[in-house]
């Protein structure tokens, strides 16, 4: 037997060169950004049903109860009590009661509401119908009046402008939106009367409403509920553009004789609308919390009012169907977001798709 000497070391050094060689120049297994997408998608609505069936199963309010009424639960029977606990399943574990829920979920059955007596799919699908229009409104009407008042309040650096500008962001974004709804609904609704009082359609309405009419009840909830998120796209637009108006290129635009707002509209919009696009799809949770309590207070009747119905009324199917759709735009939200970066800024292409 040949010992192994020093020309057998060098040939398997030459042999591990060119297997490590041959492991680079093969392709990187790389899990598609679609699979990753949908994959992240089923994980978050698995995880906000259950936690809602968990947190529904420890709420002391007892469905059958809020359900028939304190007056009809008083006089009724146990044995008629047992029978409605084990017709709408509060008899039962909140684990069996998920599983159970889960794998009716599976074949497209979210199950029934107990309080609206039908099932969670049309309830949710006609209540998001109504609140489409308000959400999508107030959204976009927060994104360009924060973007536009921070542009402005940047450029007019601590002058008059810029201090109105943040001492109306800090109030409103210390005030409750409970609170601005119910002054909104006094001063426009009942002393101006320029809005209806509430709903979504003129009271005692029966036929099809149509779409001016159903625009101008939701008007005044949506002008509302877009206040709440303007404070803090405007007070973050406006440190940007102190930082995009203070930067090398801006002044050395200034000097070539570009006045301030040319600066601004050719070297500082496409900096600016990056940041605020962020803010702007990362609120869409806020304003959807938001809109429970302005829906409460003009009485429409979308998706927030039924979700505090269900609240109140331990209704578990309806209370996961609302809050796997309220996930479901917040997640979509932040997916068109990614996907807008590249239409925006060129050089953002790909980089949304790469990101783990």
């Amino acid at each position: 037997m040949r010992p192994m000497g020093k020309g057998s070391s060098n040939t398997s050094d030459t042999d591990a060169a060119k297997t490590g060689r041959a492991l680079r120049r093969l392709p990187h297994l790389r899990v598609p950004w679609a699979v990753r997408t949908v994959v992240r998608f089923a994980l978050l609505m698995l995880a906000v049903s259950f936690l809602t069936f968990l947190l529904v199963g420890l709420s002391p309010i007892d469905p059958v109860q809020a359900n028939v009424g304190q007056a009809a639960y008083a006089t009724m029977s146990p044995e008629r009590r047992a029978l409605l606990a084990q017709y709408w399943g509060s008899d039962q574990g909140v684990l069996v009661r998920y599983i159970s829920w889960l794998s009716h979920a599976l074949c497209g059955d979210l199950g029934d509401s107990l309080r609206f007596n039908a099932p969670v799919i049309e309830v949710v699908g006609e209540r998001l119908a109504n609140s489409a229009v308000l959400l999508a409104t107030s959204w976009l009407l927060s994104g360009v009046i924060g973007c536009a008042l921070g542009v402005v309040a940047g450029v007019k650096r601590d002058s008059v402008v810029d201090r109105v500008i943040r001492g109306y962001c800090y109030v409103l974004s210390a005030t409750p939106t409970f609170w601005l709804a119910l002054l909104a609904l006094m001063v426009f609704a009942v002393w101006l009367g320029w809005f209806p009082l509430g709903f979504s359609a003129p009271i005692g309405s029966t036929g099809d409403v149509s779409m001016g009419t159903r625009l101008y009840h939701a008007a005044l909830p949506a002008l509302v509920l877009s206040l709440t998120g303007v404070a803090n796209i405007a007070l973050h637009t406006r440190e940007k553009t102190v930082d995009v108006m203070g930067s090398d290129y801006v002044r050395f635009a200034r000097t070539r004789g570009e006045s301030t707002w040319t600066c601004v509209r050719r070297h500082g919009l496409r900096n600016l609308v990056l940041p605020a696009l962020t803010l702007e799809c990362a609120q869409i949770g806020e304003i959807v919390g938001g809109s429970i309590l302005v829906e409460q207070v003009f009485s429409y009747p979308g998706l927030g009012q039924a979700a505090v119905t269900a609240g109140l009324g331990g209704d578990a199917p309806l209370l996961v169907g609302i809050a796997l759709a309220t996930a479901a735009l917040v997640f979509v939200g932040n997916l068109v977001a990614n996907l807008l970066y590249g239409a925006i800024d060129p050089r953002m292409k790909g980089v949304a798709a790469h990101v783990e």
